[in-house]
C-alpha cells in the first residue's frame, strides 16, 4: 500500500497522485486520483493507472498538455495542478 502523502515526486503525476484538469475544448475541471485496478470508481474520481487517461498523465507536471485518445475521440487536459495526499 502507497501512502500518497509520502510521496516526493517532483511535481510530477505518479501512481496515487490527484491530479486537477482542465478540458481545453470545453473547460470542464475534473479531478482524478491514479489508483490501482481494485480501487478505481470513476463516479468517486479514482481512475484505474492503466486506462487511458491515466496513461496520457503519468509523468506530466503544472502546465503540461495531456492528449487521451479515448473511444470518444481525442481529448486534450492542461494539468492544473498535482497532489499528493
Amino acid at each position: 500500500m502507497i501512502d500518497p502523502s509520502e510521496v516526493d515526486a517532483g511535481g510530477r503525476v505518479v501512481f496515487g497522485a490527484t491530479v486537477e484538469l482542465e478540458e481545453e475544448t470545453s473547460g470542464e475541471k475534473v479531478t482524478y486520483q491514479i489508483v490501482g485496478e481494485d480501487e478505481a470508481d470513476l463516479k468517486l474520481g479514482l481512475i484505474n493507472i492503466s486506462s487511458p487517461i491515466a496513461r496520457a498523465l503519468i509523468g506530466k507536471e503544472e502546465g503540461d498538455v495531456a492528449v487521451v485518445v479515448a473511444p470518444g475521440g481525442e481529448k486534450s487536459y492542461e494539468v492544473v495542478a498535482v497532489h499528493y495526499r
